[in-house]
Order: structure tokens, then sequence, then C-alpha cells
């Protein structure tokens, strides 16, 4: 077999034997059962198919659902991307504008595009100025009061660094207008699992987005649209089926069934004792005088900046690294650990070990230093829609000032656009993909 072939890439990564605190969930531990792979078929009489589910597939979708305390729960083998797809598909149907976190995933801004939604942005916000901040329930307040047709509220919940909502209130807020609340919820399957049900369904959310591969021990690509309502069940397959390949994967289906098999049998209590080992962690960096987001946060996700430290940068990965650490993500200040029940003890002490050994001093501390970022959004030329079919070109950063943007430039981890088509560009303080996507002849 060739050496440059992207099956010996992955073989060599894995003998670097890093512990990972990335995704996916099941840190390629020896969860599957032998001979798994040997069950890639396809749509037969007995094995039903995803999109018209009536067999095995619909019943085990009644039993995720179960799990997850839903009225409903789809299956998707094509990420939290199709569930985000079929969310933004059923508020379509009630109106055309809705109001959005501005730290939504690009998959959700595509989908306002391809759909024709007019997405109203809420800007998060923080006390701590390392991190993004959370959607407040007086800004979806105001937001509504400024646009009352508004067919629902979707936000980002945990985001990245694990920071959590208060989904109860701006549900509340939700219901109040008739809107509905859809929430990505990519990063917390794990959190119906809590020693306290954190899980957006069980506070009122309407839908949810739940890539389970990424905190769960699911194959990559698998998910779960979760809904409150099992009357909508329908209209949700209809919808999913309009964005979803017809040749979903039986593997990742199947490793979904797997997994909630294995939380209704034990797999839930060793993830609320898992709560445990990473409260252990981060109460060691807050002693450490290690600087984590506030509030109510993912209890498995531990997001340290390390840049108050004196790692920074580049350093980052190299200092992780030389600990046998892979982080989920490192952003120049901050380092993110996803935590499993999968992460062996080893991988624990290594982390531990790699915390410990930060040290921050009044120099460091002062040398990190920075202000609250004042989020002004950009100006609006055009809605998202006309910005991404449009004729475009790549143009340089410098060329690209007072252009409007046809793109949605972001980097991924985590995926978050830092631009959004139809805006102007403008100086933004923070550091821009090269080049960028541009409208043509439009300035």
């Amino acid at each position: 077999m060739c050496n440059d072939t992207l099956y010996m890439r992955l073989l060599e990564h894995k003998k670097l034997g890093y512990s990972s605190f990335h995704t996916p969930g099941h840190k390629s531990a020896k969860f599957f059962p032998e001979g798994f792979l040997d069950l890639d078929l396809t749509e037969l009489p007995d094995t039903d198919a995803l999109f018209e589910s009536s067999g095995i597939i619909r019943e085990a979708e009644r039993k995720l659902a179960r799990l997850f305390g839903s009225g409903a729960s789809l299956i998707s083998a094509g990420g939290c991307t199709l569930a985000i797809q079929a969310m933004l598909r059923i508020a379509s149907s009630r109106g055309r504008k809705v109001l959005i976190g501005r730290n939504a995933h690009r998959s959700a801004v595509n989908t306002c595009a391809l759909l024709g939604l007019d997405p109203v942005w809420i800007m998060p916000r923080s006390k701590v100025p390392f991190f993004t901040g959370t959607v407040r329930p007086e800004d979806v307040e105001a937001a509504f009061r400024e646009n009352g047709s508004a067919a629902a509220c979707y936000i980002t919940s945990p985001d990245y660094y694990g920071e959590l909502s208060d989904i109860k209130s701006i549900a509340e807020v939700c219901h109040r207008h008739g809107a509905l609340l859809l929430v990505d919820n990519a990063h917390g399957s794990h959190l119906a699992f809590m020693q306290n049900d954190l899980h957006p369904i069980a506070l009122g959310a309407d839908m949810t987005a739940c890539s389970m591969h990424k905190t769960l021990p699911v194959l990559t690509g698998g998910a779960a649209l979760n809904i409150a309502d099992p009357e909508l069940f329908d209209e949700c397959k209809r919808a999913m089926s309009l964005f979803g390949s017809t040749s979903p994967s039986y593997l990742i289906m199947a490793s979904i069934d797997l997994c909630r098999s294995y939380l209704e049998n034990g797999g839930k209590d060793e993830y609320r004792s898992f709560e445990e080992k990473t409260a252990k962690i981060k109460k060691l960096a807050a002693d450490n005088g290690l600087t984590m987001p506030q509030g109510l946060c993912d209890p498995l996700r531990i997001c340290i900046n390390t840049s108050e430290a004196g790692v920074s940068g580049s350093m980052q990965e190299e200092y992780f690294h030389s600990y046998k650490i892979e982080p989920e993500f490192c952003d120049g200040a901050n380092a993110v650990f996803i935590c499993t029940p999968f992460n062996t003890d080893e991988d624990m002490q290594r982390l531990e070990k790699a915390l410990s050994d930060l040290h921050v001093t009044p120099e460091s501390k002062k040398a990190a230093a920075r202000q609250p970022i004042s989020c002004e959004l950009p100006k609006k030329a055009t809605d998202p829609r006309t910005a991404l079919l449009a004729p475009s070109e790549l143009a340089d950063i410098e060329d690209a000032q007072g252009r409007i943007c046809a793109d949605c430039p972001c980097l991924c981890p985590p995926g978050i656009p830092i631009l959004m088509p139809g805006e102007y560009i403008a100086h933004t303080g923070i550091k821009l993909p090269q080049p960028i996507r541009c409208v043509t002849g439009c300035k």
C-alpha cells in the first residue's frame, strides 16, 4: 500500500501514542465488537431505511427518544449538520426571520442561505474576555421585541469552551413570543446523563441537534435530532430527507444504537462518576491560578487559559504534545479538552501533570491581559443567500476591506465564521484566513 495514503497517515498518527482529549468520544477504545466493520451494509428488506424508517431503525429511534427523554428522536448519519438543517427547515415553514447567536456554526449560516432565512444576530456576552460568553435571556427578549415576526431563536449551548446558556429562561422567552427554541447541542449530547440533567430538551428547548460522536461512544458522523413534540416527527423526517444522503452509513447508525444500549446498561453511571475525575482536575487548575470559563459549564469539558502562564500561540500545541496529549482545540490563548469515561487513568494523569506544571506569575498574567472585545456587528449589505450565490472572487485581506463577504471564513475547529456572507468586510482586529472570498464587483 502506498505510504502517501490517508490510511497510512492515520496509522502514523496513532503510533504517536497521544492521549486523546478531542472528538470522537470513544477515544478509539475497543468499544465496538469484533467484526463490526464487516457490517457495512445498505437498505435491505430486513435492515430498514433511514428516511422511511418503519422497522428496526424506527425501533432504534423510539429507544433513543426514551434515552434522551425527548418526545421523539431521529437518527442522523450525516452528523449534526443534518440535524441543524432539519431544525432550520422546520423554522422556515413558520417564518423567514430567525434570531441566531453570533457564535453559530457555519453549517447554520449556510443553511440559512439555502433556505432563504433572514438571520437576526444576537451577540453572546462574557465577563471573562478570553471566552465567547453566552446568549442572555434579556438579549433574546429585546431581539423579539424588535423582531416580533421571528419564527425561532437558534443558539449554541454548550459553546466550544463549554459555557452553557440559561436554556430554561430562554425557552420561556421564546414560548411567550410564540417561537421555537432551537439549540445546537453538538457538544452536549452527554449532558442528559450528568448528575444533574443539563440537556436542553429537559430544560424546555423545542429541538436540539446533538452530535453524539463528539462526547459519546459513536462513530464520527453519528448524531441525533431530538424534538420535544412527537407530532413533529414526520415533518422532521421529511426535512432530514431533503438534505440527507440516500446512502447513510449503517455502521454509524448501528454505533448510535450500540451507544444507547451501553448507556442504558451502566454507561450512564460511568459518565456520572467521571464528573468527579474531571472536577478534580478543574479544581487543581483553579488552585493553580489558571483562568477558566465562569458560570454554568459542561462538567466534562476542561477549558484552560494557558496564555496567563506564558504558554500561547504555537507554544500551546508544543507544550501539550510534550506531555503526549492531543487537545481538542488550541486558539492561541485557551486549550480545550474533551473528557469521557473512555479516557484512561494514564490519560487523566498526563493532563493533571501538564496543568500542574503551568505556573501563573504576575508578569505572565499581565502580559496576557486583554480587554473585553467590543463586538459591534459589521454593516449588512445584503442577505446571506444573495451573497453566497453571487459571482465571487478571492482577494487578499488588504484588498478585501470595504467589500462584501461571499463566504463563511473560519477555522475548523471551532467552525464559527469570523465574518458572515452579505456583510461588509472591515478591520476587526481578528486574524482572518487568507484570502477572503468577496462578491465580484461590489464595494
